[in-house]
């Protein structure tokens, strides 16, 4: 099992990004796939989630701005982010539910 993010980098604020979890090892359409961000000092915020039956989670303070979504035909999940303000700014991660494993997080920094 292998989870590989990408897409983070600096962004000023309003900016977007969207973020890729390419997944191998098991199929992202069976498992309920989860974002999760940690920022500099502080402990693991789950952010969104998409389970095989296609529903969704977000985060109170996400749900307007982000989207999760999948491709099964690429095996990989997104997370396009919007209105992205300072702080915003973490490592994010992907993970297979929120006790599985994670893959090795993409920084996003939001410029103040």
């Amino acid at each position: 099992v292998q989870l590989v993010e990408s897409g983070g980098g600096l962004v000023q604020p309003g900016g977007s990004l969207r973020l890729s979890c390419a997944a191998s090892g098991f199929t992202v359409s069976s498992s309920a796939m989860f974002w999760a961000r940690q920022a500099p000092g502080k402990g693991l915020e789950w952010v969104s989630g998409i389970y095989s039956h296609g529903d969704t989670y977000y985060a109170d303070s996400m749900k307007e701005r982000f989207t999760i979504s999948r491709d099964n035909a690429k095996n990989t999940v997104f997370l396009e982010m919007n209105s992205l303000k300072p702080e915003d700014t973490a490592v994010y991660y992907c993970a297979i539910g929120r006790t599985g494993p994670r893959g090795q997080g993409t920084q996003v920094t939001g410029s103040s």
